[in-house]
């Protein structure tokens, strides 16, 4: 069984940039094989994403963010439910796989080996002082910041973000495909009226200069006849 994310490579996005980072350099560290399908360059990878999501997972327009986590054809979640799984040591039971032996053996020594650790030792002050340091850094990643808090607030603002991208770059190519070429047509329509008008005046001064070799044939006609009935 080979593990599915679906990413998008060309995301503006810094948060789902870092997100699909996360995921796959978890996937690497627990050395479970796994394929990328991009979702920005493949139309056929994008559609079969959005599908394949089940509706109650969808965000309230629909549209599904990257990264999304499939097991073959099976659904697993999107990367808050990765994260989840990651924090509570479930990651093999999120993504439908076995375990590897000793998995969980190893990940709990590490724990308990963490909670024995004293914060001082008889070693000497210098000693103490980096115990100590340790234990405030374990402490630190096991407790939620002010940093991280923002850091998730920021992560948030980009996914709301990001979705009305997506649906306003879905909107406006649906209005591209519908509307006519209203602006070729409008300038079609200037050349031909321009067009029109200036047969018009070339009209006009053609029958102006007809009229004009009339009335000198006239003039020229009336002068010969004078002269004749002088004669």
């Amino acid at each position: 069984m080979v593990i599915k994310v679906f990413l998008a490579s060309s995301s503006g996005s810094t948060a789902i940039k870092k997100k699909q980072q996360d995921v796959l350099g978890f996937l690497e560290a627990l050395k479970i094989d796994y394929a990328q399908l991009d979702i920005a360059s493949n139309e056929e990878n994008r559609m079969w994403m959005r599908e394949n999501v089940p509706g109650e997972k969808k965000p309230s327009n629909g549209i599904p963010l990257p990264p999304q986590i499939f097991n073959e054809d099976n659904y697993c979640g999107d990367y808050e439910t990765f994260f989840d799984a990651k924090e509570d040591n479930s990651v093999y039971e999120f993504l439908g796989l076995s375990p590897p032996p000793g998995f969980k053996k190893d990940v709990n020594a590490e724990e308990e080996e963490n909670k024995n650790t004293p914060v001082e030792t008889s070693a000497g002050e210098e000693g103490g002082e980096e115990v100590k340091e340790e234990a405030v850094e374990h402490l630190a990643q096991d407790q939620p910041t002010e940093e991280s808090k923002e850091e998730e607030e920021e992560v948030e603002e980009e996914e709301v973000e990001e979705e009305e991208e997506v649906e306003e770059e879905d909107t406006r190519e649906g209005e591209e495909d519908k509307m006519p070429h209203s602006e070729e047509e409008d300038q079609e329509g200037e050349v031909e009226e321009e067009e029109y008008e200036q047969g018009e005046e070339d009209l006009m001064s053609e029958e102006e200069e007809e009229l004009r070799q009339l009335e000198d044939e006239e003039e020229a006609q009336a002068s010969e006849e004078g002269e004749v009935a002088e004669d």
